[in-house]
């Protein structure tokens, strides 16, 4: 019999797995609200419903040079972080006190949308340097855990 994945093995790999819907041609990512060992709701980034894919010539933040980390407004498309927030919202379910599984650590805006929304805990794969988004989760008490899987501790 294998060894089965631990929690937080088996729900990042469900962000992960999110994250290859991603529209986004800067970056895939993925993610998942999960409370009491279930999955709430998931998003991934990219343009709005009904709303045209960003292609290289179309993509705002190329077409402006908007480094990474900034002018979070100079885009079309969602964070992961919001999608999953906005479907648990148009579905009805309460996201207060779950988890956040996220291939990617928050930006500032999304962080202050998940501090607002209950959740208190943010596991992520990849750090990503923003301070203000970093000092909120600080300050409003939010646990961050810099996801490593087994394999990577070998």
């Amino acid at each position: 019999m294998t060894e089965r994945p631990s929690w937080d093995d088996y729900f990042m790999t469900i962000a992960e797995d999110v994250a290859t819907r991603a529209t986004c041609i800067r970056r895939k990512v993925g993610a998942v609200l999960v409370k009491d060992k279930r999955i709430l709701s998931t998003g991934y980034n990219g343009a709005p419903t009904g709303i045209t894919h960003c292609t290289p010539e179309t993509c705002l933040r190329t077409i402006y040079n908007v480094p990474s980390g900034e002018r979070h407004e100079l885009c079309r498309g969602l964070h992961a972080e919001q999608n999953a927030i906005i479907q648990a919202a148009y579905h009805g379910v309460s996201i207060k006190d779950a988890i956040l599984y996220v291939t990617h650590q928050p930006c500032s805006i999304c962080t202050k949308m998940l501090i607002n929304s209950g959740i208190r805990k943010f596991i992520f794969k990849h750090p990503y340097k923003d301070k203000l988004a970093t000092d909120m989760m600080e300050e409003a008490g939010v646990i961050t855990v810099v996801y490593r899987s087994k394999d990577s501790l070998s």
